[in-house]
């Protein structure tokens, strides 16, 4: 019971950063109806500034809040700059244009500050509580998640800013006709999922180690909890995440076939079997269009 319980915990604990990553991946999807596959290598980048920060003797929630800062404006000017002039083109154009922005990052990261692997401090600490079940950092990955994302619900609930972006995303032309600036909307966001990407970074670079090529697996559980919590519902990405954390770790535990080197095939599957059952994803909406 007592190893149930630690792989529980342990699997909440990274379930919050593939809920970050989720709640990332469809704030951008409602945006502009596409994946951002360049979002783990856009999370990788500003971890890599945080660490630049943090060695430049900058203390460490100062860095922490200055890299969510500067990913926000990142994150808007990659809209207005790149996204902007290729409304209404097709969705190839796009996609071609994520695969060109997660090459950038990634070969950008590597190019200023090598692909060799960093360690990235935790403020919390590496002592263990719960009776070992859990360590502090994994506990403070939690409570900085769900403050978050309780930051997140009340500005998207009871300000008139957040308002706007809701209804910007949900009927774009009915937003318009209210006088909603709906390309700023869509904006901010970009600049929100690109914050959102940079706290997951900085969670999880502590305990993957800070290189290049880190997000690739956390993006793809970040897809696998989008999918399963449904593309067109925020809360069921951040659902979809802490239940993706808690499967892939279970089963990396209890399934002798599956063990730590095959738990990401955990994710694909996820992501084909929600697909094959379920496509608009357990608390997502279908979408029906006129022909």
């Amino acid at each position: 019971m007592e190893l149930l319980l630690q792989q529980i915990l342990s699997g909440l604990a990274t379930g919050t950063i593939y809920a970050c990553m989720a709640l990332a991946v469809v704030m951008i999807y409602q945006a502009i109806g596409h994946l951002n596959f360049a979002q783990g290598e856009m999370a990788t980048f500003s971890t890599f500034v945080a660490w630049q920060l943090l060695a430049w003797g900058v203390p460490y929630w100062a860095a922490f809040v200055l890299t969510i800062a500067l990913s926000f404006v990142a994150g808007v000017l990659i809209e207005r700059v790149v996204f902007r002039p290729l409304h209404g083109a097709p969705a190839l154009s796009h996609i071609v244009v994520f695969i060109a922005l997660l090459a950038i990052f990634n070969n950008g990261a590597g190019f200023i500050w090598d692909f060799t692997i960093k360690s990235f401090p935790s403020p919390f600490g590496q002592t263990t509580m719960f009776g070992s079940m859990l360590n502090a950092h994994q506990a403070g990955m939690i409570v900085c998640t769900l403050v978050m994302l309780v930051l997140l619900y009340l500005f998207f609930s009871r300000t008139r800013l957040g308002l706007a972006m809701r209804a910007a995303a949900a009927n774009p032309e009915s937003a318009r006709l209210v006088g909603i600036r709906v390309g700023w909307m869509i904006a901010l966001g970009w600049g929100l999922a690109s914050a959102i990407g940079a706290v997951a970074g900085m969670l999880i670079a502590p305990i993957i180690f800070l290189e290049p090529n880190m997000m690739l697996g956390v993006l793809l559980y970040g897809f696998a909890g989008a999918v399963l919590g449904g593309l067109t519902s925020p809360v069921g990405a951040v659902v979809g995440g802490l239940v993706v954390g808690v499967v892939e770790n279970l089963a990396g535990t209890y399934v002798p076939v599956v063990g730590s080197e095959l738990k990401l095939t955990i994710a694909l599957s996820l992501i084909i079997l929600v697909l094959i059952f379920k496509p608009s994803g357990l608390f997502g909406r279908a979408v029906a269009k006129r022909v």
